[in-house]
């Protein structure tokens, strides 16, 4: 069962921004505000260990600054090697201006 997660104020994620938070101090997301929506997906590269608040976003993708793996938001997926493995992503909704994600159980 998942477990609802406060991860701060919309007003802190700009649109076009993105943000790294720590669910228990130790796993990491990265929220994206993109086009108004906000999205969650998983903060490490699937490819290699780096943190992805250090990539950058284009047109409802992520890419990786170590290797310039591109995935889709959305759905997580690869869209450029070296990365063949999907990002998770996790379930987001705005409630009374804040942002919940859903962390799986």
């Amino acid at each position: 069962m998942a477990r609802r997660i406060d991860v701060g104020p919309l007003a802190d994620l700009a649109e076009g921004t993105m943000r790294m938070t720590w669910v228990d101090g130790t796993e990491p997301i990265l929220l994206v505000n993109v086009g108004g929506t906000v999205r969650a997906v998983q903060g490490i590269c699937s490819h290699e260990y780096f943190e992805l608040d250090r990539g950058f976003l284009t047109a409802g993708t992520l890419t990786c600054a170590l290797h310039l793996s591109r995935f889709d938001l959305a759905t997580g997926d690869p869209l450029d090697p070296p990365a063949d493995e999907p990002l998770a992503v996790y379930p987001v909704a705005v409630e009374d201006g804040r942002i919940i994600v859903d962390w799986p159980g």
